[in-house]
């Protein structure tokens, strides 16, 4: 019996490979009859899984497409392969990607045997990322899995954070979702001992086990999380506060402006609402300016009057400059 299962496991592998098997050949790989591997392929029938036979000198057997997404089997170096390329995508924050990465990281991981870990482990300490831009915020990976399973199990989170001035808080919450942009993870929680929704930013958590009891899940602050941490990262979270309409489009807008800079809000085709935060009125008239499109403040009239001091502070400069 165990011997026959092993087959089938390494009947299966082939299949899923990459392309259609004749008989024979299968044959050849299993060290069997071409009739032992038509029984084969009946038993993998019977488990669920869809393999296609064509008949005929050219024909042969192909793993079709199920309605359940069958157990994958992969040899050492794809596992390798799989596992690094997850682990990247959620270092970094590739935007589409999501939770569902660290979700896959996180079973890998539990199935991977410590050789295969070492490897992996060696390929992401000793690789240096060469980004795009602003640095992106690090977030170890094992972090952003121990708090998708926290998650997904709805059990309390104990924790260790840096707030903006480096202080370090500790924080028990029960942890909803984790929303990612091009830069930054972040963590929305229910603080218990402030009896309110939070945002936290992932690479400034650490974890302090153990965690539980576990919870159960509150209704969320927004439907949409990933508009409603936006607002949070962008706005909330800054001093000074601001409505400017912009004149170009919402989807032009989105190409210059990232979702922690700012939300926008469609107005019609040639103009959208942007509503932002700064750390000062100073700071947002530099922030709206370098945006590169024309804009006029809705709010707050204060933001107004920074802008005509900077006009007249420029046009006093242009008026020394040599040659004026």
């Amino acid at each position: 019996m165990l011997e026959t299962s092993a087959r089938l496991l390494r009947l299966l592998s082939l299949l899923q490979a990459h392309r259609e098997w004749s008989g024979a050949d299968l044959a050849d790989r299993l060290g069997v009859t071409p009739r032992t591997v038509r029984r084969d392929v009946d038993r993998l029938r019977e488990l669920g899984y869809p393999v296609n036979a064509s008949p005929g000198t050219g024909g042969g057997y192909q793993l079709g497409a199920g309605a359940e997404l069958p157990p994958l089997l992969l040899d050492d170096e794809e596992a390798v392969a799989v596992a690094v390329g997850l682990r990247t995508a959620a270092g970094h924050g590739i935007e589409g990607i999501g939770e569902t990465s660290v979700r896959a990281l996180s079973k890998l991981e539990q199935v991977l045997p410590s050789r295969l870990r070492h490897r992996v482990g060696a390929l992401n300490a000793f690789t240096v990322p060469m980004l795009r831009g602003q640095q992106r915020s690090t977030v170890d990976a094992s972090v952003l899995t121990e708090l998708a399973n926290a998650c997904r199990d709805s059990e309390r989170l104990r924790f260790e954070y840096l707030d903006h001035g480096g202080a370090a808080t500790r924080r028990t919450v029960e942890p909803h979702r984790l929303v990612c942009t091009e830069r930054r993870w972040y963590l929305v929680a229910w603080d218990v001992d402030r009896a309110d929704w939070r945002t936290f930013r992932a690479d400034r958590i650490t974890p302090k086990p153990p965690h539980g009891p576990r919870f159960t899940p509150r209704t969320p602050p927004a439907e949409d999380l990933a508009a409603y941490v936006s607002r949070g990262v962008s706005t909330r979270a800054y001093a000074a506060h601001a409505v400017v309409r912009l004149h170009t489009s919402a989807e032009e807008a989105g190409r210059i402006i990232g979702p922690s800079a700012g939300t926008l809000e469609a107005v019609d085709d040639s103009t959208c609402v942007l509503r932002t935060g700064a750390a000062s009125l100073d700071g947002m008239v530099v922030h709206v300016m370098l945006m590169g499109v024309d804009f006029e403040v809705i709010e707050p009239p204060e933001l107004t009057e920074y802008i005509r001091t900077i006009r007249d502070r420029l046009s006093r400069a242009l008026a020394l400059a040599p040659g004026d």
